[in-house]
């Protein structure tokens, strides 16, 4: 298998969807629509004779590595398939603000955000991305809460100080400057 066909593996493995041939352009700028093409039918040639358990598909207008249909029952039935978890901007808001400030209370989250945000904590906490980590020695004693593990697991972090910076983060963000 040549370079470029285990860099469109690689691809194909890492995205949570598929590839359209223009979008791979991206990763060998040389490399013409007939080469991933080529790259491609070598990919497909490869799980095929070696008699591998997932296949490549042509799927909405691209490319994606599945799990072959005689498998995906099993696949399904075992509950290995993993899910997406789809998370709206205000539980993102929430999930950064606790990632960056934990342990931090709801009192100090809705100052932060400007609204109430008990819902969101409840989802958080079912999704098993946040936990109650104690009480503060505030009045009322509220809850403090933090991150998960499989907060981590969903970012594929290491642990907490593999996040990016707060200065990282302000580079990232801005908006990009327009010329004059």
């Amino acid at each position: 298998m040549d370079q470029r066909t285990r860099l469109l593996e690689a691809a194909l493995f890492a995205a949570p969807r598929p590839l359209a041939l223009d979008e791979l352009r991206v990763l060998d700028p040389e490399a013409t629509e007939a080469d991933w093409r080529r790259a491609i039918e070598e990919l497909r040639d490869h799980y095929d004779t070696d008699g591998h358990g997932v296949e490549v598909v042509e799927i909405a207008d691209g490319y994606q590595i599945l799990t072959r249909a005689v498998f995906a029952e099993a696949i399904e039935r075992a509950a290995f398939a993993a899910r997406p978890v789809k998370l709206s901007s205000a539980a993102l808001e929430v999930l950064a603000i606790i990632a960056y400030r934990q342990p931090v209370g709801r009192a100090e989250i809705e100052e932060i955000r400007g609204v109430s945000s008990g819902g969101v904590l409840r989802l958080l906490q079912e999704r098993g991305l946040i936990e109650v980590a104690g009480r503060s020695e505030g009045l009322g004693r509220p809850l403090l809460y933090t991150t998960t593990p499989l907060f981590l697991e969903h970012l594929g972090l290491g642990n907490l100080a593999d996040l990016p910076r707060t200065e990282e983060l302000a580079v990232a963000l801005r908006p990009p400057q327009t010329e004059s």
